[in-house]
């Protein structure tokens, strides 16, 4: 069906391209999902982004969406498009490992409801993308799969948690993949990675996932989550484009109402609106690496060029608070499965986690009270409307992904010094996910050789407007921005 140019092999196609190829019989999904698991097989082995690869699993769902295109049958907006998803998040007849090997033979009976909806969608389940163990950090290895490299560099962090599924775009493994964020980890690892991440806004795209029980004196009972995991934490895309992105997003949105904050019809939007950008180039908690001015510079030109009035504002508190207040909910949180991490963790995570814990100390002190914890809780409230009312009903945030460019590997295991570095350089990481507002992270620049993103934050259920800016970045970066690292750089 396809004659292959090895200028323009399949896996270099993005997602919104080989969907309409697919559908229009240019290309069949089978040649597809093979010239993905053929970059897979030459990459792969020496980034170690994706796990559980299954071929013949993911021919078989190619060749039966081939079979439907043949039948005229209605087709998905990702029909046939390979997709991965990550070691955390619930998918079909494979483990949920969470990357410890205490959790290895833990096999989802069930999807979660983000996967479901990229299934729905049409799309190929190509593997399984590498995390950090409980998806903690913003690194990506754990003992029982190993590190994930950074195509661009392997000194370098891909980014965590969503690490495997940036450096296996990166790579071309697959033209998208699924991810979640709690603190970053979907527009982190794109930052390191250059590819795009959307955290959507809280309950966009549902986070329901099929019940793990847990043995009481009553007999099995659903394991709750933490109030921050409930509150902060997203599903969502990573891809080499904003439109694959947009597709992607636009797949996983399903009105569902198991979530907890889950809505069951979506607000409209509108594209184009919203031309007010505000530059936050740091928020005065840590000084920013000159990349990472240099990348601000150039997407506020480009946003500029693209029709958009750029201000820049000294700094803006609120932000900042909100870091704060991030380390404080989510820690507090996390220490309730502090047993289980010294039992089934790597030493790794248990490091990581007794530097991180030491840093958030010196803020809120070794203990903090349930007083205020709760007062945690209550200022979030009066810091969201705050951000709401400033956003108004045109303006956008521009800020850094980090202050630093990507971290070198496992700096945050170095000292307590340079944990508390970390969690101030990724303010623009954790201070979005205490609000539940959506971000687009996108590429501005390539400096030495090495892709540098910004963040893009925008009103509650605001994503169209996000994209629309985002693409406004790509299209005018494009030019001189590789879609997938450099395979110089894979030897």
């Amino acid at each position: 069906m396809h004659t292959q140019d090895p200028a323009s092999e399949l896996w270099q196609l993005g997602a919104t391209d080989l969907a309409a190829a697919i559908r229009a019989r240019k290309v069949s999904a089978v040649e597809v999902t093979q010239s993905c698991l053929n970059r897979i097989e030459a990459t792969n082995p020496y980034l170690n982004a994706l796990v559980e690869v299954r071929p013949e699993e993911a021919l078989d769902q190619a060749r039966r969406a081939d079979e439907a295109v043949a039948a005229g049958a209605d087709l998905g907006p990702l029909h046939g498009v390979p997709v991965s998803t990550k070691i955390n998040t619930a998918q079909r007849g494979h483990a949920t490992s969470h990357g410890v090997p205490a959790f290895a033979g833990d096999l989802a009976a069930d999807d979660a409801a983000c996967v479901a909806a990229l299934r729905s969608a049409g799309a190929v389940l190509l593997g399984r993308s590498n995390a950090p163990a409980f998806s903690y950090r913003w690194f990506s290895t754990n003992e029982l799969h190993g590190r994930t490299l950074n195509p661009w560099n392997p000194a370098l962090t891909p980014g965590g948690s969503s690490g495997g599924a940036s450096s296996s775009l990166a790579a071309g493994m697959t033209p998208i993949a699924q991810g979640n964020d709690i603190g970053g980890s979907i527009r982190y690892p794109a930052g390191c990675c250059g590819v795009v991440g959307v955290r959507p806004t809280v309950g966009r795209v549902s986070g329901w996932t099929p019940p793990k029980l847990v043995d009481t004196p009553e007999g099995p009972v659903p394991l709750d989550m933490p109030p921050t995991v409930q509150a902060f934490a997203v599903e969502g895309p990573l891809a080499r484009t904003v439109a694959d992105a947009r597709l992607t997003l636009r797949a996983m949105t399903t009105g569902d109402l198991r979530d907890p904050y889950g809505v069951p019809l979506l607000p409209d939007t509108r594209p184009g609106a919203g031309r007010l950008v505000t530059l936050v180039r740091s928020v005065g908690t840590v000084r920013n690496h000159p990349a990472v001015d240099r990348a601000l510079d150039v997407a506020a030109a480009h946003l500029a060029d693209a029709g958009y009035e750029i201000e820049e504002h000294d700094g803006l508190p609120l932000l900042a608070e909100a870091a704060r207040v991030w380390s404080l909910l989510l820690y507090e949180d996390f220490r309730l499965t502090l047993p289980l991490i010294e039992q089934v963790g790597d030493p790794d995570i248990r490091e990581s986690l007794r530097l991180s814990f030491a840093a958030a100390a010196a803020v809120w002190g070794e203990r903090p009270t349930l007083d205020t914890y709760i007062g945690g809780w209550a200022r979030r409230g009066s810091l969201i409307t705050a951000l709401q009312e400033l956003l108004g009903a045109d303006r956008l945030l521009l800020t850094p992904v980090s202050a630093e460019p990507a971290f070198e590997q496992d700096a945050d295991l170095v000292s307590v010094e340079r944990a508390a570095e970390l969690v101030a350089a990724q303010w623009p990481m954790t201070a979005v996910p205490v609000l539940g507002f959506p971000a687009v992270s996108v590429p501005a620049a390539l400096v030495d050789n090495l892709p540098v993103n910004v963040q893009l934050i925008g009103g509650r259920f605001e994503e169209e407007r996000l994209l629309d800016a985002a693409q406004a970045i790509e299209d005018r970066t494009s030019p001189g921005f590789p879609r997938t690292a450099p395979d110089s750089a894979l030897q």
